[in-house]
């Protein structure tokens, strides 16, 4: 006599099912539509050299954005690496005009931003400070200080410092080469290793990473540390692009920085996201802002339609990530 098997296995999604529900593949794809609407704006969108010329503008911030979604990612939030861009180039800036050699000038920005992120990580770490709110602050003191420094007129480099964007490497601008390098390097360290898992599990539940001996108040230790400097690096090559160093340098950066990261996919409350959303999100930033530019619309409408993107962009990845839960 036979017996019925009763035992079901549950239904295995296929492979195409599970990357088209990937936040990557909704970036990925609104890139190809915004390529395609571009071009229909300027025949220079099918132009790599134009694509790359333009993300030069951009490529600062998309570098601390890398940052930012290890941030994000380990459950907190850092509003004020813009802030840190301009007061870190503003004393580089000042320092190197007070006559200081340019070395020990652009060890001083690099210092000052530094010093940024650690502030950052001390209220927040140490004192158990909410990030959000920390960061708020810090942006307006920082924001504060550089134009004490700077005052409301510009501070100008040498002439042998300017120019960092038209150094090509195999026919890329460095800014951009900078950001690809550091993409890869960043997304083998998140994906690849157990400094990156930990990162994922704090996010997730840091109570439970704790007790599974994660050290999670050092790791968000480092990453404040890490992206303060990087913000500050970002600064001065903002710095070397511009020629001069205003206060407002990098205004209103904090919301492309977010938005990159949140187009890419990274989850707000943290435990979800990947280097690799965060770069096409970048890319796809400049395509939807330059091609704003060449169609003339106003800057107003401009930050209208970036805010909508970043709405947009955390409802779709809170809506992705309740249907993988389920």
């Amino acid at each position: 006599m036979s017996t019925l098997d009763t035992t079901s296995s549950a239904p295995v999604t296929p492979r195409w099912q599970t990357l088209l529900i990937r936040p990557e593949t909704m970036t990925f794809l609104l890139l190809v539509v915004g390529i395609f609407a571009g071009s229909q704006l300027s025949p220079f969108f099918l132009d790599i050299n134009y694509i790359l010329k333009s993300f030069t503008l951009y490529s600062e911030l998309a570098i601390v954005a890398l940052i930012l979604t290890m941030v994000i990612i380990a459950g907190e939030i850092d509003l004020s690496p813009a802030a840190n861009m301009a007061l870190s180039a503003c004393v580089f800036a000042w320092a190197q005009a007070s006559g200081i050699p340019m070395p020990v000038a652009i060890g001083i920005g690099l210092a000052a931003g530094l010093l940024m992120g650690l502030l950052n990580a001390w209220m927040v770490i140490s004192l158990q400070l909410p990030s959000i709110i920390v960061t708020i602050g810090t942006l307006t003191l920082y924001r504060g200080l550089a134009q004490v420094i700077a005052g409301d007129k510009s501070i100008r480099v040498p002439e042998w410092f300017i120019g960092v964007d038209k150094i090509m490497i195999l026919g890329i601008p460095l800014p951009v080469v900078l950001f690809m390098v550091l993409a890869l390097v960043l997304a083998v360290i998140l994906g690849g290793t157990i400094f990156g898992r930990q990162i994922y599990q704090i996010g997730t539940n840091e109570t439970a990473a704790r007790y599974a001996g994660i050290r999670s108040a050092r790791i968000k230790f480092s990453l404040f540390l890490l992206i303060g400097f990087v913000a500050s690096v970002a600064g001065i090559m903002t710095a070397s692009r511009l020629g001069s160093v205003r206060y407002d340098l990098a205004l209103g950066g904090e919301l492309q920085m977010v938005l990159m990261a949140m187009l890419g996919g990274t989850y707000i409350f943290g435990g979800r996201g990947t280097i690799l959303g965060t770069f096409l999100a970048a890319w796809l930033l400049v395509v939807v802002s330059t091609g704003m530019i060449v169609a003339n619309v106003l800057p107003a409408v401009q930050l209208v339609v970036l805010g909508g993107l970043l709405i947009v962009a955390i409802i779709a990845t809170n809506l992705i990530y309740s249907r993988t839960q389920r």
